[in-house]
């Protein structure tokens, strides 16, 4: 795990390093100080000269700004490296997620990720800030400070010797058992953040039912199970601080009474006041070492939760991969299914599609239809490979897609979906997704194709308009236009349509459908529809049930030969489907 965060350093290993050395030089300089300090105190005691006296307080000066300076330049060198760190950690959790397959992300939930790559992050960054700086800091002046009070002290010393492993061990009580607590919580900040995201995304169907209360009530138990375990965990951590002023205050007592009397009674022999003010000094940098220690290994028995959280999405290893010599040109449209099943986990009992064995030739335009839970999409999802097929093979241009490049594979297929999604930006940067160099007079041409070019001319900044996030500023049937014209600027060999027309009328629907069979003829096109008047100019019409494919025709033949489509075609049709079939019989 360690390792696997070391290489998220990178350009910041010089800062890395640099802060150790500045922390070492300040600690050094902070214990050397009481030394000085008690060599003053004694020479005051002892009448020495004023140069005397000013030499020595220069030299304190210096010591303090020195190490002034020292503790500044860390401070300065490990908010850079920490920063930088957590900048890098998010990058690759970020590039990491972007890689993965759909399989890949079912894996884990939406609000889970989002927990890792903000809630996670911080916390191993502030852990990263701790281990370079204040771990270093703690146990070196902890050492120091404990050598010059023996040094300085003599047997007076042994006190700390007696308190330290107490406090210890005290300290390792409570950490112990607030540490369970910390873990527990990641967990429930995924339900929250699940609670949120969920929220937003409904908040039209949450307004329209008034389930404002619900979600609220909801939300809140969310948040009120990560107030408790954080409480508990809190209160056990704040015991840290009275245990260590409770053993700071019986050294202090020991050091001011045993100190005092082995002065008096020995007149200062075996130990002298700069003596006992330097062991006070060092008791204080001794105790607030260790507490400064448990907080150390508190932070990190958190941040070792969500190192564990964030190594899992480091090391998930993406289902779906190029493969060595991969093919990096895509003949043509045709698109062969050869004995295909499918089903989205090894685990699952039911195939999402069961023995499909179908073929479509290059340029020719597919409709596919067929009731709810059908299993459209799962087909048309293994012709960009967005999964892999459980048993036989699909191939595109002759080649099956497992032997393709990933990304030359995809850029060949452009797929627009019913809920495409639009981002925050102008309509020009949104249509540029699909082509991103795409001229002016390209993306005023596939906008005409789509029936966008009519309404976004409208606009008074036309082409310019921004659009918000998520597209909320435009119509559903809009923002399907707008994604079939981004889909169409990839130039791509298989168009598939999966009901992204369902929110436009018929009149605008048959306006595209005639401008892509013109305008694209070489172009392979897949429509998936829930309405048969959006697929009954197609070449074939594929009717689905079940996952598997029941008929396959033109739009009469299946009128004659399907039950399945006949039923869909006379629901929707009724008022002139008497006529209709009529006409066919005769």
């Amino acid at each position: 795990m360690l390792k696997t965060f070391a290489k998220c350093i990178r350009e910041f290993k010089k800062q890395t390093i640099l802060t150790p050395i500045l922390v070492s030089c300040e600690v050094l300089l902070e214990c050397y100080i009481p030394f000085r300090i008690a060599n003053l105190v004694n020479a005051i005691s002892a009448g020495a000269e004023m140069p005397e006296l000013i030499s020595n307080g220069i030299i304190l000066i210096i010591m303090a700004l020195l190490s002034l300076m020292f503790g500044a330049l860390a401070g300065y060198t490990c908010a850079e490296a920490s920063c930088g760190f957590a900048k890098n950690l998010r990058h690759d959790l970020f590039a990491k997620i972007q890689g993965y397959s759909f399989e890949n992300i079912d894996h884990f939930s939406t609000s889970s990720l989002v927990t890792r790559l903000t809630t996670d992050v911080t916390n191993i960054q502030q852990a990263f800030m701790m281990i370079i700086r204040t771990a270093i800091r703690c146990p070196l002046m902890l050492v120091f400070a404990f050598i010059m009070a023996f040094i300085m002290g003599g047997n007076m010393a042994w006190i700390f010797v007696v308190v330290v492993p107490i406090l210890g061990v005290g300290l390792y009580l409570v950490s112990s058992r607030a540490n369970p607590r910390f873990k527990s919580v990641f967990r429930k900040y995924d339900n929250l953040n699940s609670s949120i995201q969920e929220n937003i995304k409904g908040i039209r169907v949450v307004k329209s039912f008034v389930r404002e209360d619900f979600e609220q009530d909801k939300f809140n138990a969310a948040a009120r199970d990560v107030q408790k375990d954080f409480t508990i965990a809190e209160r056990i951590v704040a015991l840290n601080s009275p245990l260590m002023q409770f053993c700071l205050y019986v050294v202090q007592v020991f050091v001011l009474s045993f100190g005092s009397y082995t002065i008096i009674t020995s007149a200062g022999l075996n130990l002298n006041i700069g003596q006992l003010s330097s062991l006070l000094t060092y008791s204080f940098m001794m105790l607030n070492s260790l507490m400064m220690v448990s907080m150390v290994f508190v932070m990190i028995t958190m941040a070792n939760e969500s190192m564990k959280r964030a190594c899992e999405v480091l090391a998930e290893e993406s289902t779906l991969t190029s493969p060595d010599n991969a093919i990096t040109e895509v003949k043509d449209g045709s698109i062969d299914f050869d004995n295909v099943s499918f089903k989205y986990a090894q685990s699952a009992k039911k195939y999402a599609l069961s023995d499909i064995d179908l073929h479509i030739k290059s340029g020719e335009t597919i409709g596919i239809i067929g009731g709810t839970g059908s299993s459209k999409s799962s087909l048309i999802q293994l012709i960009s490979r967005l999964y892999d097929v459980s048993e036989g093979s699909v191939k595109v241009g002759g080649v099956d897609v497992r032997d393709y490049d990933l990304e030359v594979l995809r850029n060949n297929v452009a797929v627009v979906l019913q809920k495409n999604l639009l981002f925050s930006g102008t309509i020009k940067e949104n249509l540029r997704w699909g082509n991103k160099e795409a001229t002016d007079e390209e993306i005023i041409e596939a906008c005409k194709l789509a029936c966008a070019d009519e309404f976004v001319e409208t606009f008074p900044d036309k082409y310019d308009t921004h659009i918000e996030q998520g597209g909320t500023n435009v119509s559903g049937g809009q923002k399907q236009r707008l994604c079939i014209a981004r889909a169409l600027l990839k130039k791509p060999k298989i168009l598939i349509l999966d009901d992204s027309t369902s929110a436009v009328d018929t009149k605008t629907d048959a306006k595209i459908r005639y401008a892509m069979k013109q305008y694209i003829p070489e172009t392979t096109k897949i429509i998936i529809a829930q309405r048969t008047a959006s697929v009954e100019d197609a070449d074939r019409i594929i009717v689905m049930d079940s996952g598997k494919i029941i008929a396959i025709g033109s739009h009469d033949e299946l009128l004659k030969s399907s039950d399945i489509y006949r039923e869909i075609y006379v629901s929707q049709n009724k008022a002139s489907s008497d006529e209709r079939m009529a006409s066919i019989d005769g």
